[in-house]
């Protein structure tokens, strides 16, 4: 079974595969051959094979389904002291500002609880909780608002000025430019 572009089954298909599994076990337990069980629920007898190893190994709670992959991998107590370290801020964290990236907010779920996420999972589980992305309600008291009219009228305009080129040029051994 191929799975969608985005990833695993859905819930329902979760319970579709898992009640296909319960039959599979079922014809196991009467003796039934892989080829015939795999025609009967017309599914591929690899599955069947992995399926028969699982039910050996682990009985019917071997075949039963493990439930969505994208389940969160921190509970509750976990994400409440995650929010606690966050209003701490960053420097009480070893950063030099106070800035919360994704990425350090990543870093400290890795040192507090020893799990990995990704950039992506990090914004997605902050999201989650209420979590959202901020901008400052003021300008920094450092910024010289005069200083930075100057450089727009005087410095801007010479940096984004197009380059001229020196002359004719052309990379052609027998172009004009080029004798």
């Amino acid at each position: 079974m191929r799975y969608a572009q985005g990833g695993g089954l859905t819930d329902a298909e979760r319970t579709t595969r898992e009640r296909l599994r319960l039959q599979a076990v079922e014809r196991f337990e009467s003796g039934q051959k892989n080829a015939d069980v795999a025609a009967a629920l017309r599914i591929s007898v690899r599955s069947v094979e992995r399926w028969r190893r699982a039910w050996r190994e682990g009985g019917e709670a071997g075949v039963l389904s493990k439930g969505s992959p994208g389940r969160p991998r921190l509970n509750e107590v976990q994400v409440a002291r995650l929010e606690r370290e966050l209003e701490r801020g960053p420097l009480a964290h070893g950063w030099t500002d106070q800035r919360w990236t994704l990425a350090r907010i990543k870093t400290l779920i890795g040192r507090l609880f020893h799990v990995s996420y990704t950039v992506e999972g990090t914004w997605r589980l902050l999201k989650r909780h209420g979590w959202s992305w901020q901008q400052p309600t003021r300008r920094a008291i450092e910024r010289d608002d005069d200083a930075v009219e100057v450089w727009k009228k005087e410095t801007w305009p010479r940096v984004r000025a197009s380059r001229r080129s020196a002359g004719l040029g052309s990379s052609s051994k027998t172009g004009p430019g080029s004798r």
